[in-house]
This record gives C-alpha cells, structure tokens and sequence, in this order.
C-alpha cells in the first residue's frame, strides 16, 4: 500500500485530501454546537436543513463545473476551491442568524461540489498504471473512515482548551494546507480531447449523466449508489436511536457502533488490491451491493426484538458488515469510472456520479429520519431494506457479465488493460485520432478500454 506515496505528486495530492478532509471534521463538530448556541433545542432542525442544502448544492453543482471544468487551469480550480472553503470557514464564527448558516454552507459545499470530482479525475492520470491507481483508491477510502474515528477525537480533544469557534480556524487551515499541497504539486499536463467540435453548456453538464445511462456498468452503479446510500442513511441517522433508545446503552456507545462501521469499511479497503487483482469488479462489487439486504434482514431482528444482551454484539457485528459492503461497491468504483471515459471526459463522469450518488443521500437522509420518528425503527428498516434489495438486484440485471470487463484478448500494460480498435467515418486531424494508423477505410489504434460515443461500437 505505501508503494503508491513514492510517487511525489500522488503524495502531496493524498495529503492534501487528508488535511482537508481532518479540517471538514473539525467542522462537522463545530457547525452542530454552533447550530445549538443559534437555535436551543431546534438546532437538529437547522442540523437537517443544513444537511438537505449540502446534497442539494452537491447534486446541482457538480455537473455545471463539469462542463467548464476543461476550460480552467486545474491547479487554479482545485487550489481556488480551496481557498473559498478556507474563507466561508473563517466567516462562520461571526454569524449570528441561522440563514447565514444556511447561505455560507451552501457557499462551502458549492465549492466541494466544485473540488471533489476535479480531484478525483486527477488522480488516474496521476497513477495510470491500474495497480497503482487501485491501490490509491484503497487508500482514500481509509482516509475517509480514519477520519470519521480520528477527527470528532480531535475536536474532543481541542474543545477541552478552546471555545468550539475556534475549530473552526482548524477547518481554514486544513484548506489552506491542502491549497498549498495542491500548488506545489507538478500536476500532469491535460490530455487530448476525443471528442470534435466543442459540445454546449448543456451537452457539457450532461455529458456524464447521459454516459451513465447508455453504459450497463455504470447504470449499475446508479442501483448500487441507492443501496449503499440505504445502508449509510440507517447508521448515519439511527444509529444514537438503536444505541440510546433500543439498546439503552451510554452516549460513548454511538460512537463505538460508529466505528464498527468504519472498521468494517476499512477492512475490505485494506485487502481488495490484492482481491481485485484477481477478481473482475464486477463480481466484488455486486457481491457487496448484494450483502446490504441481508444487513437489513438482521437488523431487523435486532429491531422486533424485546430484550437480550445479544443485541448489542449483533449490532456492531452488523454495522461492521454495513461498512465491508460499502467498501466494496465505493473502493472499486474509481476503476470502473476510469474506464468508462477518455481522458478529456473523465471530469465529467466523475461529476455525475458525484452528484447522482449525493442524490441517492439525498433520498434515503430524510427517509431514515421521518419514518424512523414517526413510524418506528421497524418500519424505517422495512423501507431502507426494501430499496436496498431492488436496487441491488437490479444493479445485478442491468450489468451483464462481461460488459465493461477488459477482455481476454485485450492486452494489459503498465497503462491498464489496452483495448487495439478501428474507427470509421472521422476525418483526418480529428483530435482522437493522434497517433493513429490508416487501415483501409478507417484508422487503427490502442488505448486503454472506455465507453463513450466514439467507441459504443466495440463494447
């Protein structure tokens, strides 16, 4: 796993993404005691709204940066985000009204939306070969469950010697020292653009949502998003209800079920490099997606239950398996998103399953909460199960076996599986045909497998 830190530009980038991501947990724990010291007993209220706002800023922004995303200097954008998390960060002591809450929270997650996916379509050019670029996945995703155990300790910690604004100065200097990292990276150059004349605005924002749908892999990932957004939704959200309420256990005890979710995740990250280099994605991650049902099946005995100290061991052990599932959809999915677009659209596919798996949150959030207060837990795991279970089986119909898979006659390089080809019908000088041959009446080439409108024909 280390291997892949030698690199130096990888290096700097994971460890930007590690302070920003320390300094965005300084502020979880911040926004929610500044949320009490505005509103008393409706700071859950402003907590849910605040939270509504972030999926909504995540959903609709990501894919407009998408499309002017190749026309601004990449360095530029990600630092630039920074800079503007960096800035909202420091405003927000300073508030004293719940709609400035509202309107700097969706200034920050705008430039999330405009960061992340920029971020993520970096790193495959970053580390082309797919080993690495696995290995890199498996790492980010340690990052972010190392985060959910390390950051709230952190904030406990500071919060003992300072007022809870002043975490708030930590959250600035996470993104200042990730704007930093950024800049003094040397950031490979952008690729050749495979596609034509300049598509519009419009063709550009849904460029990678219309990729989504016409590719069976990743129509697939859409289902999986939806069960894994289910399974997250009931631990995020109900996981104080099962431990104070159900189980009758300490307040210390969320955060004990909130890291058996992590653990559980971060598990599977530490061994699917080794899994994947033998086993398609496809096999791993449906085998997850198909999991989160039977984690719902046994939380839902742990829910009809009346008693018995059993329930509390059941209950991490399931939290645990929630989180090894997720891992095994989320931490392979950056390779079957790499292969699903050229270089010069990669920005846009990762946008679209940015913002599409934010509205799969955007669901099952407030699903967890209002069933669950209204209905009961029972029935809030009834519903969550049941959308898990459809859209796990349907994201096993709708990939077929082999679909996105690198062939066996498909040679593999240090580049990843290269896919040999022929295109017809482009003229001479078209951009995707650099470095391509004459064959007959039309041009041979290789390159790395991906799905897009140049190359529906070939699988």
């Amino acid at each position: 796993m280390p291997s892949v830190l030698r690199d130096r530009t990888y290096r700097r980038l994971f460890g930007a993404q590690v302070i920003a991501l320390t300094g965005t947990g300084l502020a979880t724990v911040a926004l929610g005691l500044l949320a009490y010291e505005l509103a008393g007993a409706d700071a859950g209220s402003v907590l849910g709204t605040a939270l509504a706002i972030k999926m909504v800023a995540y959903v609709a922004v990501a894919p407009a940066v998408a499309a002017v995303a190749d026309r601004l200097p990449r360095r530029a954008l990600l630092a630039g985000s920074d800079l503007v998390r960096a800035g909202v960060a420091l405003l927000l002591p300073f508030v004293d009204q719940v709609w400035q809450v509202y309107a700097l929270i969706f200034l920050l997650q705008t430039a999330s939306a405009a960061f992340t996916p920029a971020f993520q379509a970096l790193i495959p050019e970053v580390l082309p070969e797919e080993r690495a670029y696995t290995r890199a996945l498996s790492l980010s995703r340690l990052a972010y469950d190392l985060e959910s155990l390390f950051s709230p300790a952190l904030a406990a910690a500071l919060l003992s010697v300072v007022s809870y604004d002043r975490l708030f100065l930590g959250t600035a200097a996470g993104f200042l020292g990730s704007s930093a990292l950024v800049m003094s990276a040397a950031l490979p150059r952008r690729g050749r653009v495979s596609t034509g004349p300049r598509p519009g605005a419009y063709a550009k924002a849904t460029a990678g949502t219309r990729l989504f749908l016409r590719t069976p892999q990743l129509r697939s990932l859409l289902a999986m998003n939806l069960a894994v957004a289910a399974a997250g939704a009931v631990v995020t959200v109900n996981s104080v209800v099962y431990v104070r309420e159900v189980l009758g256990l300490t307040a210390e005890s969320v955060a004990l079920a909130l890291g058996a979710y992590g653990a559980g995740s971060m598990s599977v990250a530490l061994v699917l490099p080794r899994i994947l280099e033998n086993r398609p994605e496809r096999r791993v991650m449906l085998t997850g997606a198909l999991l989160l049902p039977a984690g719902f099946g046994a939380l839902g005995v742990i829910t009809a239950a009346h008693g018995g100290d059993w329930r509390r061991p059941a209950l991490l052990v399931t939290w645990a398996g929630f989180g090894a599932a997720c891992s095994m959809v989320l931490t392979p999915a950056g390779r079957v998103l790499r292969r699903a677009a050229p270089e010069g659209d990669r920005t846009a596919v990762f946008a679209a399953q940015f913002s599409l798996s934010h509205a799969a949150w955007l669901l099952t959030y407030p699903l967890a909460g209002w069933v669950g207060a209204r209905a009961g837990l029972g029935w809030a795991t009834g519903a969550l199960g049941a959308i898990a279970l459809a859209a796990a089986t349907l994201a096993a119909r709708l990939w077929p076996a082999g679909a996105g898979q690198p062939r066996a006659a498909v040679a593999r390089t240090g580049r990843g599986h290269v896919h040999e080809h022929e295109h017809t019908g482009l003229t001479p000088g078209h951009p995707h045909l650099h470095g391509a041959r004459r064959a007959g009446a039309g041009w041979r080439h290789s390159h790395p497998h991906f799905t897009d409108e140049l190359h529906a024909a070939h699988g």
